[in-house]
């Protein structure tokens, strides 16, 4: 399939005007990246780009099989202290590739990208669907041009301002894939605009994560052999480059998730044999917050005096 076709080959600036200058500037914690699949969600196929209700007690990801030919959006709960048995939620379509969810911060809403509007199922748009009051999913909409594009578009993520984070390799950019951002206008039409250097480039950039403050970006790029994780940090009008994500250099890593303070970090990146993909979180700074994500039960153990 077309999209995501740098995976598939090797198996493999963000002018934020509301946000203060200014950037962290703290060096990458070199500790070893740490699996944090839970058992209940892990499996042969490659498991990615979680995205966690705001309790931590709801998750939706989507599952690729090895060859990367078909994607599927899953979800599942946190019951009793245990995950349950993911399942498609309910608005997925069957049989069309669709990946890369991601809930707004209230939960109502959740963003994913489908190929179910493209005849060949190749070309991968952003969807979005509405939760009612009672936790029930709407109809998907598909969002307008010019946020999607005749190419694929990824890991479109929500921001606090109602803007949307996305990754696509649409012509006109810096590269073989660049990272844009789309703004919502009153006539319900978006404006999108190029993220720009330093964070595009003439290399692959093809996802991205932007943490709640807005003063730390990590891309997923392929600059050469295969695709890793590189973080940014806010300096002033522009980004600065602290570099690469301490990961495996012999496969590939995507679906990038920032804690909320945006010190700690979830990738996704293939474990061995019998796993084929799974989830990892490593430190970007010192102090970062080691029980995020939360782990399932442990919110009700705390609750109920019982520590971890």
């Amino acid at each position: 399939m077309a999209f995501r076709s740098s995976l598939r080959t090797v198996l493999p600036v963000l002018l934020l005007s509301s946000i203060a200058s200014g950037c962290r500037g703290e060096a990458i914690d070199a500790t070893s990246a740490v699996r944090v699949t839970p058992d209940a969600l892990s499996s042969r196929e490659y498991d990615a780009s979680p995205t966690f209700s705001a309790d931590g007690n709801e998750v939706y990801f989507f599952r690729a099989d090895r060859g990367f030919g078909r994607y599927r959006l899953l979800t599942s709960r946190c019951v009793d202290g245990r995950w349950t048995q993911p399942v498609p939620p309910s608005f997925a379509m069957a049989g069309v590739s669709e990946a890369d969810p991601a809930l707004s911060a209230d939960g109502r809403r959740l963003y994913y990208v489908s190929a179910r509007a493209d005849a060949a199922g190749e070309r991968l748009d952003i969807w979005r669907v509405q939760r009612d009051d009672r936790g029930n999913w709407g109809t998907p909409e598909r969002l307008p041009e010019p946020v999607n594009s005749a190419s694929s578009q990824l890991l479109p993520r929500p921001q606090p301002d109602g803007r949307l984070l996305f990754g696509s390799s649409r012509p006109g950019g810096l590269g073989q894939g660049d990272i844009y951002i789309a703004s919502p206008r009153g006539d319900g039409q978006w404006h999108v605009e190029n993220v720009g250097a330093p964070v595009s480039t003439a290399a692959n950039e093809y996802e991205a994560e932007l943490s709640r403050d807005g003063r730390v970006l990590v891309t997923v790029a392929n600059r050469g052999t295969t695709s890793h994780l590189y973080v940014y940090d806010r300096d002033g009008a522009t980004w600065r480059e602290r570099g690469r994500v301490p990961a495996r250099t012999d496969v590939f890593q995507v679906g990038p998730l920032l804690s909320p303070d945006g010190r700690r970090l979830l990738f996704s990146q293939a474990h061995d044999a019998e796993r084929s993909g799974e989830w990892f979180v490593t430190n970007l700074e010192p102090r970062a917050d080691e029980d995020w994500p939360t782990r399932c039960g442990a919110r009700a153990r705390q609750d109920a005096g019982g520590g971890e």
